[in-house]
């Protein structure tokens, strides 16, 4: 657990350094594209800022996107005490409780650190889960603040949606702009910002992907040794995965923070769902606790 924090805290500076370093790209190919060098410097002006701003302010972008609302103990009584019981079991601060009212079932964490974390539960998780399923599912996302996979998965949320709204910016002025060079060289620009305009939402997607895939499964690691109980977890999981359907507020940027898929069963072949998926097989995150229950 202690190498996974460290492992996350040196994350965190490497993912907002390559941001930077994204951002400051493609402000060049906007120059380039309009012919104003005077475009870059801006850019990388606002990377360093939106970096800076993200950082703190990623969780209130999480719960807004997700449309979570923070409950108390008197409105939640049941979620509240579950996440409190195991907050004082890891001698941890208690985290913020949000409830989202969606009936798909679903779970998330946030926030920057353990001392401003948020845990959140929709609606339709509550109603299916018995208690040690609901203490499972609570546990894997009190792992994700402990062990500061938050921290990560939160900055991520603010780079990938900022990331997307310059790259379609920067095709919109590709197509329509059309720079201020003539003939050929206005071709190379429109087909420099098309390329720009492509490979920024794929670079955003494997980040999300490289940092979601993992952490799931050493949050359901961590979450069952600290209930001491995988079957509980596993449990809801299989509950999880029969009754899945979107969630009402799904989004590209947020989902690598569920701890299922928040689109529900995708259409797509099983190689490429497997491929783009930012969340494991349930099956093999099932295998991984059983196998964890015959050993505790």
């Amino acid at each position: 657990m202690y190498s996974a924090i460290n492992k996350n805290k040196i994350k965190t500076v490497v993912i907002i350094a390559a941001f930077i370093a994204v951002i400051s790209a493609i402000g060049a190919v906007f120059s380039y594209t309009l012919d104003s060098p005077s475009i870059f410097i801006p850019v990388l002006i606002f990377a360093i800022v939106y970096s800076v701003v993200g950082y703190f302010a990623s969780a209130k972008m999480a719960i807004a996107m997700t449309g979570a609302k923070e409950v108390t103990k008197k409105e939640a009584p049941r979620l509240y005490r579950t996440v409190e019981n195991l907050t004082i079991t890891a001698g941890m601060p208690m985290p913020k409780v949000y409830i989202v009212n969606d009936p798909a079932p679903n779970a998330f964490a946030t926030g920057r650190d353990p001392y401003h974390g948020v845990v959140a539960a929709t609606t339709g998780l509550l109603e299916i889960l018995d208690d040690n399923e609901l203490e499972g599912v609570m546990a894997h996302e009190i792992s994700h603040v402990q062990n500061y996979d938050i921290r990560v998965n939160s900055i991520v949320i603010a780079l990938v949606t900022v990331v997307a709204l310059l790259s379609d910016f920067l095709l919109r002025i590709g197509f329509w702009g059309g720079g201020n060079r003539g003939g050929g060289v206005n071709a190379i620009a429109l087909g420099l910002a098309i390329a720009a305009a492509i490979i920024a939402p794929i670079i955003a997607v494997m980040l999300q992907m490289a940092v979601s895939r993992k952490r799931e499964f050493l949050a359901d690691a961590s979450g069952s040794l600290l209930t001491r109980y995988p079957d509980g977890l596993a449990s809801a999981l299989r509950k999880i995965e029969s009754y899945a359907r979107p969630m009402k507020k799904a989004n590209d940027a947020t989902a690598h923070l569920f701890i299922s898929n928040p689109f529900g069963k995708e259409k797509r072949g099983k190689a490429i769902r497997k491929l783009f998926s930012t969340h494991p097989p349930t099956d093999a995150r099932v295998q991984q606790l059983q196998k964890m229950g015959d050993k505790l």
